[in-house]
C-alpha cells in the first residue's frame, strides 16, 4: 500500500515533469511546418521528357496525437493530486504533549496551519518585553502589574549662605563670598511599575510553544505515514474531453 507521504514526495516531481512536457507540446504546436507535409510526383508531357523524382514531406506532429500525449502527461498528475487530496481528508493524527493528548484526530491541512501559527507565536514570546534585571520585582494584584520595592531619596535646595572673607574697615566694606550650600527639605519615595514580563516567564511561554512545535510536527508526521487508496481520476477527465 502506497503511503500519504510518499504521494507528498513525488507529487512536485510529477507536476513539473508535468509543465515541462506541456511547455515542448505547446512549442511543436507552434511550429506549422512541423504540422505540414506534401507529396507530389511530376509527369513529363511525353517519353522524351525529362523524368524527376517524387518529393514529400512526412507530416511530424498531429494534433490529435498531441491531445493523446497531453492526456497521458496530465492523466499522471491528476490521479496523484487526487489521491492526496482525497487522502487529506482522512489523514489524521493526535497531538500529544508529555504523554497526554491534546487535540484528538487533527487532519493534516489543520496540522500544517498550526505550524505555521505556531511558528509566529514563537516569534512573537520571543519579542515580549522583559523586566529590568538591576531591579527586584514583585507582582502586585491591585494594579496587575510588577512593581519594585519602595526607595527612599531626600530631596535637597541649594541655600545661599554667606562666607566673611574680610571682615569690614573704616576705609573698607567687608568682603562677602556668597556661596550655595544642599539643605535636605524633603523626602522622595519611589515605587516602579512595569507591564513587562519576568525573562523566566518568558523562557517558560517559549518553552511550551517549542514543545507543541514538536508534538505538532510528530502528529503531521504520523498522519502523512496513513496508508492511501491510489484514485484514477485522469482516464475519467480525459475520456471526456478529448474522445
Amino acid at each position: 500500500m502506497t503511503k500519504l507521504n510518499q504521494i507528498i514526495a513525488v507529487e512536485k516531481g510529477i507536476k513539473s515533469d508535468a509543465l515541462r512536457q506541456l511547455g515542448e507540446t505547446h512549442t511543436s504546436l507552434q511550429k506549422p511546418g512541423l504540422l505540414a507535409g506534401i507529396a507530389r510526383t511530376y509527369q513529363p508531357k511525353d517519353e522524351e521528357g525529362e523524368q524527376l523524382p517524387p518529393e514529400s514531406t512526412r507530416v511530424q506532429v498531429t494534433s490529435e496525437e498531441v491531445l493523446r500525449q497531453t492526456a497521458a502527461t496530465l492523466t499522471r498528475l491528476f490521479d496523484v493530486t487526487a489521491t492526496k487530496d482525497w487522502a487529506n481528508t482522512e489523514a489524521d493524527a493526535d497531538v500529544r504533549v508529555d504523554g497526554e493528548v491534546l487535540l484528538s484526530a487533527v487532519p493534516v491541512s489543520y496540522l500544517l496551519f498550526l505550524e505555521k501559527q505556531l511558528a509566529d507565536l514563537y516569534a512573537f514570546v520571543k519579542k515580549l518585553p522583559v523586566l529590568d534585571a538591576a531591579e527586584v520585582w514583585s507582582f502586585d494584584d491591585s494594579s496587575d502589574t510588577w512593581r519594585t520595592d519602595a526607595v527612599r531619596t531626600i530631596r535637597t535646595k541649594k541655600v545661599p549662605r554667606n562666607h566673611v572673607k574680610a571682615e569690614a574697615t573704616e576705609k573698607h566694606p567687608a568682603q562677602v563670598e556668597v556661596y550655595y550650600e544642599d539643605i535636605a527639605v524633603g523626602y522622595w519615595t519611589t515605587v516602579k511599575f512595569s507591564g513587562a514580563l519576568p525573562a523566566r516567564r518568558i523562557n517558560e511561554l517559549a518553552g511550551r510553544v517549542e514543545k507543541l512545535q514538536q508534538a505538532v510536527k510528530f502528529a503531521r508526521e504520523e498522519a502523512n505515514g496513513t496508508q492511501v487508496t491510489d484514485r484514477k481520476t485522469g482516464d475519467v477527465v480525459f475520456g471526456y474531453l478529448f474522445r
